[in-house]
């Protein structure tokens, strides 16, 4: 009985293996203030939306600040999206830049490109034209955690990019101009605030319905190199100050992180030839789903692997006085996923080395981009450090690597919408929410500006949750969350990856965008037709039905002689096999495309997981969609920590659901089993015992059960 009774409560067991998995993911102390940052702040509300022209003559429903990836990809999705957009930024010359890495993907952020690209995105289809290496990463493992990953030339990405948004985005007008301060008005009925436009540097006003903020590491940015010093947003660029102090002004949360970068080398005074070579895949993958090819494919380009060694190490660690943020209290969060090379040394004593790999920024350009070395030391320190690095005995440094610091928002003050509940009309996107990485800039520029558009036509907003995308947890992450160092995506942040892949997202996501008018006609076209192919391909597997022995003898493959028939569809399910496998024996499948024929053999892969995984998709809905009462007293509950009581508080009970308060609280078994301890009995109780009963040995086997691939079995093993 008690079993049964553990069964029928899958949702309760689903919300806490969920918060318990997810607990890595989350620091234990908060970087804000006790002070509850939303508790004042209102609900969403419609604003009357006929904006005068101001003096300048000048008027858009739709102002993006800022010309990095979000603000890019923002313009593009409101303009696509029939809104007068305009988009302002410092210097229309660096539209489009790569101002660190010069590459896009990899595992998890390779996934939110491809989402990106579905919901008709601009950087995927760029990235095909400017890419001069493409991989796919973890591919030995389950196509669930392939990382589709580009290395992209600098200047042909710019200019692919400028070209896009100067000369393809109708709806578009793009001004060179700094945006120093918010237009904020009162709406008339109810006397609250609502941003209106923009004031520029020159004081100019340009009137809005919305704003989208995509001012990236430019919010009251400063760069360290050394003991200098200097306000800037990155090299050669001034910061945005008066932006920092009008959100400020408005009561917004802000704080501080970092970020950094390498040096740059001159590739024809490194020596490649004594390392290690790395090439492209063959053939290379595109990123966009309309494309089958890419345009560099006959000129790709090689990166070249090298590692530091205790000579490096030596040098830094005699000059780390030098270095800023190392242990100092207060200083800003860097990433922990991608440190600088001081603090690998200090965090990982015990090597010897860490590789760098040498990545070319461009096809005819000579600098060299050597990933894992970025520091804030001296100049002529970096020098003495990279000539110790083999292959690099004579390089020439082009320009020192340097750090730069910025503010941030506190995310938990934006909706699911990426709207601020602050102000109603001014979206929020990339950096400035505390993310990191060119993709998750991307991701969160395409639904603000989605978004801002759908605001300006008096729609709901389009949402994507944790099911639905990368996107979705992303953005779910944030807004629950907040960021105490600045968040990258990786695929063990989804907690339904199997379904959330690499190679299905335009079938997950462009008929949803293409609902909201975020997809155009050509690409649902695309993705109609490509739908269809995948259907056709897998009944004609299904149309083939054979006994075990009959199978061995047509494909050659070992099935289990249970007397059971199977079809085609079921047996490309086993590991190794393939629908070019099958084809000598039934000609009629030659007809599927290769493309249409290797998505259909990872939905088969997966397709005994991916029946689990609806299921769990469905209790984790039906918990998203239960709101807590407006009155619950955490406090109230002693089986709940004082921390997490204090999360719990922190947050508006308007925006709060059983799912994301589960999250929010990082509620963990030991919490559930005081609670028991002390409870006087009830159904729940017992539901709650057995529960315990079975989590650790739960917990232990859930992630093979859902993905055996992933740990070398065949798909359908059961733990």
């Amino acid at each position: 009985m008690a079993l049964s009774i553990v069964h029928q409560c899958s949702s309760i067991r689903n919300l806490f293996w969920r918060a318990c998995t997810r607990r890595e993911h989350f620091e234990r102390k908060c970087l804000f203030s006790q002070e509850n940052p939303t508790k004042h702040l209102h609900q969403e509300r419609r604003y009357v939306r006929s904006v005068p022209d101001s003096h300048t003559g000048q008027s858009a429903d739709v102002i993006v600040v800022g010309g990095g990836h979000a603000g890019c990809e923002a313009a593009a999705a409101a303009a696509r999206m029939g809104a007068r957009t305009m988009l302002c930024t410092h210097k229309t010359a660096t539209i489009g830049e790569m101002s660190c890495n010069p590459s896009f993907g990899g595992v998890g952020k390779g996934h939110l490109v491809r989402e990106i690209d579905a919901l008709d995105g601009v950087c995927g289809r760029l990235v095909d034209q400017a890419g001069i290496q493409f991989r796919v990463l973890n591919h030995s493992k389950g196509p669930a955690v392939w990382g589709p990953r580009a290395q992209v030339d600098r200047d042909l990405y710019r200019a692919a990019m400028q070209q896009e948004l100067f000369h393809r985005t109708p709806n578009l007008t793009i001004r060179e101009a700094a945006v120093e301060d918010l237009l904020v008005e009162h709406e008339d009925t109810t006397g609250l605030p609502a941003v209106r436009g923009v004031v520029l540097a020159n004081g100019d006003c340009v009137r809005s319905n919305t704003v989208v903020l995509t001012t990236g590491t430019f919010l009251r940015g400063e760069i360290y190199m050394g003991t200098k010093t200097f306000p800037a947003g990155r090299k050669g660029d001034e910061p945005a100050t008066g932006l920092a102090k009008t959100l400020e002004e408005h009561g917004f949360g802000l704080a501080r992180l970092k970020t950094g970068t390498p040096p740059r080398l001159d590739a024809r005074t490194c020596d490649l030839s004594l390392l290690p070579e790395q090439h492209s895949d063959d053939p290379p993958v595109p990123f966009s789903y309309l494309n089958k090819r890419v345009a560099n494919e006959n000129s790709l380009a090689l990166c070249h692997l090298t590692y530091t060694n205790e000579q490096t190490h030596q040098i830094v660690r005699e000059n780390l006085h030098h270095s800023r943020f190392l242990g100092e209290e207060g200083e800003p969060h860097g990433p922990r996923y991608c440190p600088s090379f001081e603090a690998k040394l200090i965090r990982f004593p015990e090597r010897t080395r860490h590789q760098i790999w040498l990545e070319p920024e461009g096809l005819t350009s000579n600098v060299i981009y050597p990933a894992g070395i970025s520091n804030t030391l001296p100049e002529d320190v970096q020098v003495e450090m990279v000539r110790t690095i083999r292959g690099l005995e004579h390089a020439e440094m082009l320009y020192p690597g340097y750090a730069v610091a910025y503010d941030f928002v506190d995310p938990r003050q934006l909706t699911a919408s990426l709207q601020t509940k602050a102000l109603p009309g001014l979206f929020l996107a990339g950096q400035i929410n505390g993310t990191t990485g060119y993709e998750e800039a991307a991701a969160q520029g395409l639904m603000a500006g989605c978004n801002a558009a759908l605001w300006c036509k008096s729609q709901p907003p389009f949402v994507l949750d944790r099911a639905d995308g990368y996107i979705g947890v992303l953005i779910d992450d944030l807004i629950h969350q907040g960021a105490v160092e600045p968040y990258r995506m990786f695929t063990s942040r989804a907690e339904y990856r199997l379904s959330l892949r690499a190679d299905n997202a335009d079938t997950r996501l462009t008929r949803k965008g293409a609902a909201v008018g975020l997809v155009g006609s050509t690409r649902a076209a695309v993705t109609h037709d490509v739908q269809h192919a995948i259907e056709a391909g897998a009944d004609l597997l299904r149309d083939i039905v054979l006994s075990p022995s009959k199978w061995e003898a047509a494909v050659g493959v070992v099935v289990r002689r249970d007397g059971v028939k199977r079809n085609g569809y079921e047996l490309l399910g086993h590991a190794g096999m393939s629908i070019a496998r099958m084809i000598p024996a039934f000609p009629a499948l030659a007809a599927i495309d290769p493309s249409i024929a290797e998505r259909i053999r990872i939905e088969a892969l997966y397709a005994p997981l991916l029946e689990r995984q609806h299921s769990a998709i469905r209790a984790y809905r039906k918990e998203e969609a239960m709101p807590l009462p407006a009155d619950l007293d955490y406090r109230a509950m002693p089986w709940l920590s004082s921390e997490a009581t204090e999360r719990l508080e922190k947050v508006d009970l308007e925006w709060t659901t059983v799912d994301s308060s589960s999250i929010i609280a990082c509620i963990s078994d030991m919490q559930i089993r005081s609670h028991v301890c002390s409870a006087q009995g009830g159904m729940l109780d017992l539901v709650l015992v057995n529960l315990l009963t079975v989590m650790h040995l739960y917990r232990m086997v859930l992630c093979i059960r859902c993905d055996p691939v992933h740990w070398g079995l065949p798909a359908g093993s059961r733990a």
